[in-house]
């Protein structure tokens, strides 16, 4: 019995050329397929939008935004369980613009508040400068 010859390497090389490429192929397919990573920043910059408007007791002046924001946040973290990434990152930046609306719907409400009183201080103010000078209004 005559021993087989071993195939030369260019022979080697085009027979194993299928099997890379198949390899290559399920790498990425498998990279295509894995969930994106969770939206931690996303996540963190809602949590941070969140505590600021509680911390300036924004739910004071605009508790529906403020609690929106707060289901906006859990629904994302479930979505984060469910590994529906693309839903929790969306359900995040909701969260965050949310809390930034309420924070500015309550800092609009106190500066209109503040200029309510200035108005009124200056009429009080122009009431008696003319009564100081005999004056009628």
């Amino acid at each position: 019995m005559k021993p087989k010859p071993i195939p030369s390497t260019p022979n080697r090389v085009v027979r194993s050329l299928p099997v890379a490429a198949a390899v290559a192929g399920l790498i990425t397919l498998t990279a295509c397929a894995s969930a994106p990573p969770a939206p931690t920043h996303a996540l963190q910059a809602a949590e941070t939008a969140i505590t600021s408007a509680e911390q300036a007791r924004v739910a004071d002046y605009a508790s529906v935004e403020l609690n929106e924001a707060r289901e906006n946040l859990a629904a994302a973290r479930k979505a984060v369980q469910e590994e529906n990434m693309e839903r929790a990152e969306r359900l995040a930046k909701q969260s965050r613009v949310n809390a930034e609306l309420a924070s500015a719907k309550a800092e609009l409400i106190k500066a209109k508040a503040i200029n309510e009183e200035m108005e009124m201080s200056l009429e009080v103010l122009k009431q008696e400068m003319q009564r100081g000078s005999g004056e009628r209004p």
